[in-house]
C-alpha cells in the first residue's frame, strides 16, 4: 500500500467555494508520475487570482497553456473594465445621449447577457445599478451599441469574471487541456472533466466567516459551473431595485451542469454580418444568479430555477440561525 499524497492544494478556508483538499492511496510506484502530472497556475487579473488547476503529462506544456489562457484573460479586462481609459465599457460610459461606438465580441457578449439577466431577475441585476442599461440600444450585427440617454454607467463585475472563465476554457480545450479546474478569486469555478479515477473536482461550500468558515456541502463538480456572493467579501452588492445595500442575505451559492445553461445563452441569438452564434458563458450566468439571489426574494428564486431547470442555490438569510447559533443554509429547489 502506498502513502497518501496530496493531490490538490487547499484554497482559502474563508472562502465560499474552496477547492477541497484531497488525498489518494497511490501505489508507491505511481506517486512520482501522479503528482508530476497535476499543475496549478496562477495569474493576477481583474483584481483577483485566476487559477487553473490541470492533468496532464507534460508540464511544459500545460504551463503555456495555462499562459496562453491567462493572456486572454487579461486582453479581456482591456475591453471589460470601467477603470481602464480606453476600455469599450469606458467609452460606453462617455457616451451622450443619441452616440454609438463599435465594441468587441466580448463586450457585446456581455452586453446582451447584462440585458437577458436584467429581464430574466426582475431588474435585481443591472449593471447600470438604475442608469439606464434598459437605454442602451445594442445592434449585434454591426457590434455597435447607441445610447438613449445621458449618464449611463456600467460596471461588468458581477459577469466579467465569469465570461472569462468561459473564454479561458475554451483556449485551454484548443491546447487539447481537457481535465482542469479553473477559478476566479474562489468565487466563481468552472470545473471540466476531473482527472482519471476521480468522481469529479472536490469543491466544498463554506459559511463565511472571517477566521474559518464551515464546510456544509462537497460536491464532485465535473462539467459544472459554481458561484458564491456573499457581503463577508465585501459590501459591494447594490439593490438596483432600491438603491441601496441589498438587505436580504449574507451569502448565496448557484451550481449548475454547463449543458444545463446552454439554453439560457442561446437567447442572445446571433453575432455580426455572418450570423454567428453566441458563445456560451455558463460560468458568466452563474455569477449572474449568484448576485440576483443575494436581492431577489425566495418566492422569486424559486421561480429562476424552476424557468432555468437544473440551476440550484444554497441561502444564508440575514439573522436566521439554528438552534446551536449557526447560520442556517437553505436549498433551492
Amino acid at each position: 500500500m502506498g502513502k497518501s499524497i496530496s493531490l490538490a492544494k487547499a484554497m482559502d478556508p474563508r472562502a465560499g467555494l474552496n477547492l477541497r483538499k484531497l488525498s489518494l492511496q497511490v501505489p508507491d510506484d505511481q506517486q512520482a508520475s501522479l503528482e508530476e502530472a497535476l499543475h496549478c497556475f496562477s495569474h493576477q487579473a481583474m483584481a483577483t487570482v485566476f487559477e487553473i488547476f490541470c492533468a496532464h503529462p507534460d508540464p511544459e506544456y500545460a504551463r503555456q497553456a495555462a499562459r496562453a489562457s491567462f493572456g486572454l484573460a487579461d486582453r479581456l479586462e482591456q475591453e471589460l473594465s470601467r477603470f481602464i481609459e480606453n476600455s469599450d465599457i469606458s467609452r460606453i460610459n462617455n457616451l451622450a445621449a443619441g452616440e454609438t461606438v463599435r465594441v468587441s465580441r466580448w463586450t457585446m457578449e456581455c452586453l446582451l447577457l447584462a440585458q437577458i439577466a436584467h429581464a430574466e431577475t426582475g431588474g435585481a441585476f443591472d449593471i447600470s445599478l438604475g442608469t439606464g442599461l434598459q437605454r442602451l440600444e445594442l445592434l449585434p450585427r454591426d457590434f455597435l451599441v447607441r445610447a438613449g440617454t445621458d449618464g449611463i454607467r456600467l460596471d461588468l463585475g458581477g459577469i466579467g469574471k465569469g465570461y472569462a472563465l468561459d473564454r479561458m476554457a475554451e483556449v485551454l480545450v484548443d491546447w487539447d487541456i481537457h481535465q482542469v479546474i479553473l477559478h476566479a478569486g474562489y468565487s466563481s469555478v468552472l470545473a471540466m472533466n476531473p482527472p482519471s479515477g476521480w468522481e469529479g473536482w472536490p469543491l466544498t461550500m463554506t459559511v463565511p466567516d472571517e477566521v474559518q468558515g464551515e464546510s456544509f456541502n462537497l460536491l464532485h463538480a465535473r462539467q459544472r459551473v459554481l458561484s458564491a456572493s456573499g457581503l463577508r467579501k465585501g459590501d459591494h452588492i447594490r439593490n438596483p431595485r432600491e438603491g441601496q445595500a441589498a438587505p436580504l442575505r449574507l451569502a448565496t451559492w448557484v451550481a449548475a451542469d454547463i449543458d444545463a445553461l446552454v439554453p439560457f445563452c442561446r437567447r442572445a441569438g446571433i453575432l455580426g454580418a455572418s450570423d454567428t452564434p453566441v458563445s456560451d458563458w455558463p460560468a458568466a450566468v452563474a455569477e449572474v444568479f449568484s448576485t440576483a439571489f443575494m436581492i431577489l426574494g425566495r418566492g422569486e428564486i424559486e421561480d429562476c430555477c424552476r424557468r432555468v431547470p437544473g440551476l440550484e442555490a444554497w441561502l444564508i438569510e440575514q439573522g436566521q440561525e439554528d438552534e446551536n447559533g449557526k447560520q442556517s443554509v437553505s436549498h433551492v429547489p
